[in-house]
């Protein structure tokens, strides 16, 4: 087996589920028809049994051997979408749900843009004022316990009112959105 497919192996097990578009633009973005070739690498990984197809997206959704993710999955969206992040990033430093004492903050993502450490928060759900309330009270508690706490990047359609003293966030409706704010240097 290719290098190449044993990193998209690990991808789809460190990712869960990755859309046939993210595996064409990680890893074949350099030929000359990126959605051709990696159509064909998916089919033959799929036909050995390396890895898993979903026929309820479109494009299609692949999942490691062995998945126990239901493959129409109402989660699936979600972990497109912090896949997604990560292409468009690219960064050096990016760690998937990254755990902490019970009881504080869960980040979707922590990575590292420009220089500064990030939490990424993606919401695609919109919740009650309480309920976002109690999240923002997880990220204070996490800075009170390790004394720091990176910017907290929300990516969600709906305008929450934050009110902390601690805790910076920065609400955007996408990723894009946000690489255009810092392109820009707003």
């Amino acid at each position: 087996m290719k290098k190449r497919d044993l990193s998209i192996i690990k991808d789809l097990e460190r990712f869960r589920v990755m859309s046939r578009d993210n595996i064409a633009d990680l890893y074949f973005k350099h030929t000359k028809h990126p959605y051709s070739s990696a159509n064909s690498v998916l089919k033959r990984l799929v036909r050995d049994g390396q890895i898993e197809v979903s026929h309820h997206h479109s494009p299609y959704v692949y999942f490691p051997a062995g998945s126990t993710m239901k493959k129409n999955s109402t989660k699936i969206p979600h972990y497109l979408t912090l896949v997604d992040i990560y292409v468009k990033l690219q960064p050096k430093t990016f760690e998937l749900e990254p755990k902490f004492k019970k009881g504080l903050a869960e980040p979707d993502i922590y990575t590292v843009i420009k220089g500064k450490p990030f939490f990424i928060e993606v919401q695609r759900n919109v919740y009650a004022q309480k309920v976002m309330d109690k999240k923002i009270k997880r990220y204070e508690a996490l800075y009170f316990h390790y004394d720091k706490l990176p910017y907290v990047l929300m990516i969600t359609e709906k305008k929450y009112e934050i009110n902390s003293d601690i805790v910076n966030v920065i609400q955007v409706s996408s990723i894009d959105e946000f690489l255009t704010k810092i392109e820009s240097g707003k």
